[in-house]
């Protein structure tokens, strides 16, 4: 199924969206007997690392291809290319292995899914932005 480009933008959105919520959900669902200053400054720590260093750099390097697809129609998962994807699915399974075997305390849950999912959510609302930016354009 193709559909116009800038869906595809879209589609980053909505995917990113709702896996940034929900790992911020896991968090914040954790956190409130773990709700110290020290958490609040770690999450935001391991956001500013995740947003800086892998989503804020993802969501422009996506961006910027989408918007170079020559054929105004494209395939609807060429939202993100192949390394993407296994990325996503490695975190994914990684982070399922990591809750289901018990290995992480709960504290690091709170603290780190809080600071990663906001990170995630962020992406996807970046990739929102970029879809409505396109759209006015069109």
């Amino acid at each position: 199924m193709k559909v116009q480009k800038n869906t595809l933008l879209l589609l980053a959105c909505l995917v990113w969206a709702a896996a940034g919520f929900n790992i911020l959900r896991i968090g914040v669902l954790a956190y409130p007997a773990y709700l110290t200053v020290w958490n609040l400054v770690l999450s935001a720590l391991v956001f500013g690392i995740f947003q800086s260093f892998v989503f804020g750099r993802l969501v422009k390097k996506h961006t910027r291809r989408i918007h170079g697809y020559g054929d105004t129609r494209q395939f609807f998962l060429k939202f993100f290319d192949g390394k993407s994807f296994a990325i996503m699915a490695v975190m994914m399974s990684g982070g399922i292995a990591l809750r289901a075997s018990g290995a992480a305390p709960e504290r690091f849950i709170a603290v780190f899914y809080s600071g990663l999912g906001g990170a995630l959510l962020l992406a996807g609302l970046l990739f929102g932005r970029s879809y409505a930016v396109a759209r006015r354009a069109d």
